[in-house]
C-alpha cells in the first residue's frame, strides 16, 4: 500500500484518483482516506470503514452482515482508528467528503419543503424536539400565507426546558440549499380517503415531477449536505432525487450528490407500527420499502420466528389503512415517526432507520452518520430473515428504471 499526504489527510489510493500535490508519506495517518474507483450507478460515494476488509467487499446486501475479519498492520491501525473510503468517480467527492469529517451535531440549519400534513406535523415535533440539535428552521412552500402561518405559530410554541428552541424562519427558494440539511415533505395526488390499492405508489409520477427542480438546484448548488426525501413512495424518490442530480441534460455525469447524502424517510414508522402490534420491539427490525415489499422481523436473530414476523409485516404494512378505514389520513405517526425522530437521530449521528444505498438501491434499513461516513447496522441476521430481506431487495431492484425518468 501506498500513502499520500493532502492537506490534513493521508490518502491510500485503492484504484481511486489522487488529486494533484498529494506528497508520498512512509506510513498512515488519521483520518486515513481509500481512495475508490467504481461505477457511480450502482457504488457508494462515501461509507465508514471498520474493518479493512469493508474496503473491498461486493456492493451488495452482505453490508448488512457482519464483515470479514482482516489482519496485518494496516489492519491493525483501521480496526484502531476508523478510516473512510470514497469513490472519487463522483465528481464532487471532495466537498462532501471534507463536509463529513467535519459534521457537527448542534447548531444545525435545516431548511423543509412543503407544509401539507406530514410537512406540519414533522415542523411541530421538530420545533419542540430539535432544540439540542437545529438552531433554525427554514421554511418554503409556494402557499406564502400558509407559510406565515407557521412562521407565527411554531414560534409562539412555549419551551419545554431551559433548552433554546430551534427559530423558524422564512426561506426564499433560491436559499433552500444554503442549510446543513433539505428536507423534501410536498406531496401531490394523495389518494383521497376510501382509495383502494397501494396509495404510495400512485403518487409517484407527480411527485418525482414535482421533485426535478429541488433536485436540479441542489446540484447547481453544489450541495455537500443531506437531503431527506419524506414523500411517498419514499424509496424509489430518493433514488430518483440521486438520478435527477447526477444528470446534464440527459445524459449521466455523476457531478450532483453522492448516494450517502441523500435519504428516504419512510421506514420509520413502519418500524413503529411494528412496536405497536408486538408489544416487545426490542430485537425487532424492519427492512426494505415503506409499503409493499416491507419485512418486519420480531427479532434479527436466533430468536426469528418467521409466522410472527410474517404476521408482524401484514400488520404493519396494513396500518395506514386502519386509519384510512377509520374516515381519517394517516399523517401523525409518520410525520413524527418517519420524519422528526428519524431525521434528529440521522443528525445526531444515532442509528436510525431510512434508506441506504446497496448496490443501486436505495434501500431500507437502520444506519447512523459518523465522523467518517455512513455506516449501516450489520448484523448476524437469521438465514429465513436474510432470504426474505434478498425477496425485497430484487423487487425494488426491478423497478430501478422508473427511478432514471
Amino acid at each position: 500500500m501506498n500513502f499520500y499526504a493532502y492537506e490534513d489527510l493521508c490518502l491510500c489510493p485503492m484504484g481511486g484518483r489522487l488529486p494533484q500535490n498529494a506528497a508520498a508519506v512512509a506510513a498512515p495517518f488519521a483520518p486515513l482516506v481509500f481512495l475508490l474507483e467504481r461505477d457511480p450507478a450502482c457504488s457508494r460515494g462515501i461509507f465508514a470503514v471498520r474493518s479493512l476488509s469493508q474496503v473491498t467487499e461486493p456492493e451488495d446486501l452482505g453490508l448488512l452482515l457482519p464483515g470479514a475479519p482482516a489482519t496485518g498492520v494496516l489492519a491493525g491501525f483501521v480496526a484502531a482508528n476508523g478510516a473512510v473510503a470514497v469513490n472519487t468517480a463522483f465528481a464532487n467527492w471532495y466537498g462532501v467528503l471534507r463536509r463529513t469529517l467535519q459534521a457537527k451535531s448542534t447548531g444545525l440549519r435545516l431548511n423543509v419543503v412543503g407544509l401539507g400534513d406530514v410537512g406540519g406535523t414533522f415542523l411541530t415535533g421538530l420545533t419542540l424536539l430539535g432544540g439540542e440539535t437545529v438552531r433554525q428552521i427554514g421554511i418554503y412552500d409556494p402557499n406564502e400565507a400558509l407559510c406565515a402561518r407557521y412562521e407565527m405559530e411554531l414560534n409562539q410554541i412555549l419551551p419545554v426546558s431551559d433548552a433554546p428552541m430551534p427559530r423558524v424562519t422564512l426561506c426564499e427558494k433560491r436559499d433552500l440549499f444554503d442549510c446543513d440539511a433539505f428536507v423534501f415533505t410536498a406531496s401531490r395526488g394523495v389518494p383521497p380517503v376510501g382509495a383502494q390499492g397501494d396509495v404510495r405508489m400512485a403518487q409517484l409520477e407527480k411527485n418525482r415531477e414535482m421533485l426535478k427542480s429541488y433536485s436540479r438546484q441542489a446540484r447547481d448548488a453544489r450541495f455537500s449536505g443531506l437531503f431527506f426525501q419524506v414523500s411517498d413512495p419514499v424509496d424509489l424518490l430518493a433514488r430518483s432525487v440521486f438520478w435527477q442530480t447526477n444528470r446534464k441534460d440527459a445524459t449521466a455525469d455523476f457531478a450532483g450528490l453522492l448516494p450517502e447524502q441523500i435519504q428516504g424517510c419512510g421506514l420509520g414508522v413502519m418500524a413503529a407500527r411494528a412496536a405497536y402490534y408486538a408489544g416487545d420491539f426490542s430485537r425487532g427490525r424492519v427492512y426494505g420499502p415503506h409499503g409493499e415489499g416491507l419485512v418486519a422481523a420480531n427479532d434479527w436473530g436466533q430468536g426469528y420466528d418467521d409466522a410472527l414476523s410474517q404476521k408482524l409485516t401484514a400488520l404493519a404494512r396494513s396500518a395506514n389503512v386502519r386509519v384510512r378505514e377509520l374516515g381519517f389520513k394517516p399523517y401523525i405517526a409518520p410525520g413524527l415517526s418517519s420524519a422528526c425522530v428519524s431525521i434528529l437521530q440521522a443528525l445526531r449521528g444515532q442509528y436510525h432507520y431510512g434508506t441506504a444505498p446497496i448496490g443501486g438501491v436505495c434501500f431500507g434499513c437502520r444506519s447512523r452518520y459518523t465522523p467518517y461516513g455512513l455506516e449501516l447496522e450489520r448484523l448476524p441476521l437469521a438465514a429465513q430473515l436474510r432470504q426474505r430481506i434478498a425477496a425485497s431487495y430484487a423487487d425494488l431492484k426491478e423497478m430501478e428504471s422508473q427511478c432514471r425518468l
